[in-house]
């Protein structure tokens, strides 16, 4: 607030908590671009836009051709940039300021990736310091082990920053590649992992109900997707590697690095067979959990879609049988229902419409559809020119604004930034 007046309505409703979330992790970017051009080290305002809005919104796609040779400064701050974005900006706000629970929820909500937000606790602040604490913690066990390898300090700090944000800047130009280290490989893999799950059941781990946080259905199909990936990739790459080792290494990192849209690199995928690049691309918009720091559609959305295809089927079959939809034990709610398939629709008519504008350049499909994609779902790099050995330096720069949108709607779970253009939102 500008004003030293007070507002006499103190409420923050679901429109006012996607309107405040849309606005602030705009102007954040916006802002967070600045030091960048100040330095020099990106001139072109838009390209730091672009790759500050990487950072906040955790996609790690980057138009630098050359990250080493920014400054120990920036590169902190890019990597930074990821830790804050990752549980959500306002929620560390909401963590750590005084704000009255009627007015944090909706922003809670807005913020958290997932189709259904709920509190850990009674109060919402005391939810928003939870998930922190758990997020602070994960990332600093991280750091150790890392340093445990002879990483330095530095390189295990933004690395793990990047780990734990799901966003996966790199530091160097060959991304973790460049340690030629398999036990650097196995923990990011694990953390990636690890972070991409639901952080309510680290929660229910640290309370004891280690039971219940283990009976989690979508744990179970996050798990499952993870294994069966890695699995095709490994059988499917064996006759490019040495041995079986470096396949599964190599796999399991990139079905990790992919499926938790984190985006951090250990080989060029592109040069993989087709079914592996095509298991890929699935896992770019699978996403991980919801209430994770990953992006994508998430795991549970996509259960329920499944779900509610099946439930369907059986109506046609059986038109006077009543079907109900479980998910965790759970009947689902109509309204969640058509939520999550109006999110599906704006999804695809954002993804059409950005592939379009895209294609009035002179980029070719594959590069073109890679990059909505993995912008839209946080991932990073894409295939053929915006790919693993790639950048997207070099777009246009109305591409880039378009793709930056992408980033900022993935991350926002799409509703708060299109509640922007609606002009009933800005109706008293």
């Amino acid at each position: 607030m500008i004003s030293r007046k007070p507002p006499k309505k103190k409420n923050i409703y679901a429109r006012e908590g996607f309107v405040i979330v849309a606005l602030s992790w705009i102007l954040i970017s916006a802002l967070g671009a600045v030091p960048l051009v100040l330095t020099h080290e990106i001139p072109h305002y838009i390209d730091a836009f672009f790759e500050m809005v990487s950072g906040f919104t955790t996609t790690g796609s980057s138009i630098l051709t050359n990250v080493e040779a920014l400054s120990h400064t920036s590169l902190f701050w890019r990597s930074f940039s990821h830790w804050i974005g990752g549980m959500g900006i306002l929620v560390f706000v909401i963590a750590f300021v005084p704000i009255a629970s009627g007015r944090s929820m909706h922003i809670l909500k807005a913020e958290v990736p997932g189709p259904v937000v709920g509190k850990l606790v009674s109060k919402v602040r005391a939810t928003a310091r939870i998930l922190y604490v758990i997020y602070a913690a994960m990332t600093f066990i991280e750091v150790i082990l890392l340093l445990a390898g002879g990483m330095s300090l530095f390189d295990s700090l933004l690395n793990a920053f990047g780990t734990a944000g799901t966003g996966g800047f790199a530091i160097k130009n060959a991304s973790i590649a460049a340690y030629h280290s398999a036990y650097f490989d196995w923990v990011i893999t694990i953390f990636m992992i690890l972070f991409g799950i639901n952080f309510n059941l680290f929660y229910f781990v640290l309370i004891g109900k280690i039971k219940d946080a283990l009976r989690s259905e979508e744990l179970h199909y996050y798990l499952g997707v993870i294994l069966i990936a890695i699995i095709i990739i490994t059988i499917n790459i064996l006759p490019m590697y040495n041995n079986i080792l470096d396949a599964i290494r190599y796999s399991s990192f990139t079905v990790g690095s992919t499926i938790t849209t984190t985006g951090f690199v250990v080989c060029d995928y592109d040069k993989w067979p087709l079914l592996s690049q095509m298991v890929i691309l699935i896992l770019i918009f699978v996403g991980a959990c919801s209430s994770s720091t990953g992006g994508g559609i998430k795991i549970s959305r996509i259960v329920m879609y499944f779900k509610n295809a099946k439930r369907e089927l059986k109506q046609s079959l059986h038109p006077h049988s009543v079907q109900t939809i479980k998910f965790e034990n759970q009947p689902i709610d109509q309204g969640v229902i058509r939520s999550i398939h109006g999110y599906l629709v704006i999804y695809l008519i954002i993804f059409v419409i950005s592939l379009l504008i895209l294609s009035f350049f002179k980029i070719d499909f594959t590069s073109a559809f890679s990059a909505v994609a993995t912008c839209l779902n946080n991932v990073g790099p894409g295939m053929n020119v915006v790919g693993p050995v790639g950048n997207f330096s070099s777009l246009s720069d109305i591409s880039k604004l378009v793709l930056s949108f992408d980033m900022l709607a993935g991350r926002l779970e799409i509703f708060p930034m299109l509640l922007l253009f609606a002009p009933s939102t800005w109706r008293k």
